[in-house]
């Protein structure tokens, strides 16, 4: 079978054509082509496929197996993929997520595709939408404390996938993998969660570390940078328009007047290879 490797700022994920091929039981093959000493290595797999409503589609499933709704930094991945290879030439184009359809505009270079702008969609805030348990409110700087006794404040947002968005003043206080993996199976919520540290450099700029469902420690999240931006102007720390820094690198966010969250980013292809079916 085979396949091409690419990443969103670090953001990696083993990416196949289903155009041309099959993937039987996709939830099994994850793990075992995400692992990074006896696979390919990633943040997981992302099928990339035709669609009926939209110019094409991608599924995305976990390092550990488990179907993500959304990807903000592999849907960049999968327009620059399908325009390259001449699958999709429009831009803009439309990519059918289980969290709707999203319109991806390009910047090409040299004939390819080196940067997109994706519409996220619209925040969700109630519990319910995230989901969360708990009265039906919305999710901002609220007390939380996991079970070894640590308390924090937290903002909880969909944008397609779950995100539990926390500010702090020094990284060095958090635990990440402890902290992040400890509240993405909290009980509250029922599907995960994904988690972000924060820290507001200014209004205009943020820095954020990463746990993400199913993956653990990632390098860049592109919905969680959009669900920071909201959480930012709702805890009124940053404006609608923010620079984020992450570990991979740098994402530019809009939370716009329409609702809409904007990204804008890099995507890279790194190599193509063969995986040998069992």
């Amino acid at each position: 079978m085979k396949f091409t490797k690419m990443h969103g700022i670090g953001n990696d994920y083993v990416y196949i054509n289903c155009f041309e091929q099959e993937v039987k039981e996709p939830a099994k093959l994850a793990p075992r082509m995400s692992d990074r000493h006896f696979g390919i290595g990633s943040d997981g797999i992302i099928l990339i496929l035709p669609s009926e409503t939209a110019d094409c589609r991608m599924r995305i499933f976990n390092a550990d197996g488990s179907e993500a709704q959304m990807c903000g930094n592999g849907i960049r991945c999968v327009a620059k993929y399908v325009y390259d290879h001449n699958i999709v030439t429009k831009n803009p184009l439309t990519i059918e997520t289980l969290a709707g359809v999203k319109t991806i505009r390009f910047f090409i270079e040299n004939g390819k595709v080196s940067a997109a702008k994706v519409t996220m969609g619209k925040p969700r805030l109630m519990r319910s939408e995230i989901p969360m348990l708990g009265n039906e409110t919305q999710v901002i700087d609220e007390p939380f404390t996991i079970k070894d006794g640590t308390s924090f404040r937290i903002t909880c947002i969909s944008m397609g996938n779950p995100h539990c968005v926390i500010f702090v003043d020094n990284f060095n206080t958090i635990e990440l993998t402890k902290h992040g993996a400890e509240i993405e199976h909290h009980p509250l919520f029922p599907e995960r969660i994904n988690v972000h540290f924060v820290q507001v450099r200014n209004p205009q700029e943020v820095t954020i570390k990463t746990w993400e469902r199913g993956s653990g420690m990632t390098l860049a999240c592109g919905t969680g940078a959009s669900a920071v931006c909201v959480a930012g102007v709702l805890n009124k720390k940053t404006e609608r328009r923010i620079l984020a820094h992450l570990p991979g690198g740098d994402l530019r966010l809009e939370w716009e007047e329409d609702d809409n969250v904007s990204m804008t980013g890099p995507a890279t292809e790194v190599f193509t290879g063969e995986w040998t079916l069992d």
